[in-house]
């Protein structure tokens, strides 16, 4: 009777496992951070030192009832034209998530006169860096070798951290 259960916890975790991997490479930014997607904002200055990577999201948070997005090419952005865009973004629920799938420039604005107020962002998507490469190891001295992880692999370590305590788990408990 124990094996069942345990059974399906240790199927769970693997697929658990499985669904978060394709996450761990990509960042959700909330366009705006605490203040959203709103009026009298700067979103050149927000966007200025972050880098977005091919899938990473968009999140923009607003007031549905007021305010929209809507992706546009660069002539239309920079005149706040919202007659014809590539893409309106906009669900109705003032929660909206925008994919960042390929590497280009993207162009967002809010129509309904809220682009000359500022709502307005201009993003450059571009490929994953290469990790680091290693320092060439010196003939003569004895080095130690450091590994240099970064931020997203910490994630996938993690998950993999408790994926192998669950199965230990599950393992206990089936012995």
């Amino acid at each position: 009777m124990q094996k069942v259960p345990t059974m399906v916890m240790l199927i769970v975790t693997c697929t658990m496992m499985l669904l978060m991997l394709p996450q761990a490479y990509a960042t959700r930014w909330t366009v705006g951070g605490n203040m959203g997607w709103n009026t009298n904002f700067n979103y050149t200055t927000w966007a200025k030192e972050k880098h977005f990577y091919k899938d990473d999201w968009l999140f923009f948070v607003y007031d549905r009832n007021q305010m929209n997005v809507l992706e546009v090419n660069k002539t239309n952005y920079e005149s706040c034209n919202s007659d014809h865009p590539l893409h309106n973004w906009t669900t109705g629920a003032g929660r909206d998530v925008v994919p960042l799938n390929v590497t280009r420039n993207y162009y967002f604005i809010s129509g309904k006169g809220f682009c000359y107020g500022g709502m307005k962002i201009a993003i450059h998507v571009q490929n994953l860096p290469p990790p680091p490469k290693p320092a060439p190891v010196k003939s003569g001295t004895t080095t130690t070798t450091t590994l240099t992880v970064s931020y997203k692999s910490n994630i996938i370590l993690l998950s993999l951290v408790f994926a192998i305590g669950t199965l230990w788990d599950a393992f206990i408990h089936l012995w």
